[in-house]
């Protein structure tokens, strides 16, 4: 059975790691602009002065 070296493994663990910390970055990013874009529809809303 051939095995893998340290060295190989350690590649393949910040392969894996690069990868998943540029797709959590990718999400991250695409919801923040989503919310940024739902926020500027809600304050079209007017303001509404209350005089008791």
């Amino acid at each position: 059975i051939p095995q893998m070296s340290p060295l190989l493994w350690f590649n393949l663990f910040m392969m894996f790691s690069i990868t998943m910390i540029m797709i959590n970055q990718i999400m991250f990013f695409s919801f923040k602009n989503k919310m940024i874009k739902m926020k500027k529809k809600k304050n079209n809303n007017p303001k509404m002065n209350w005089k008791w």
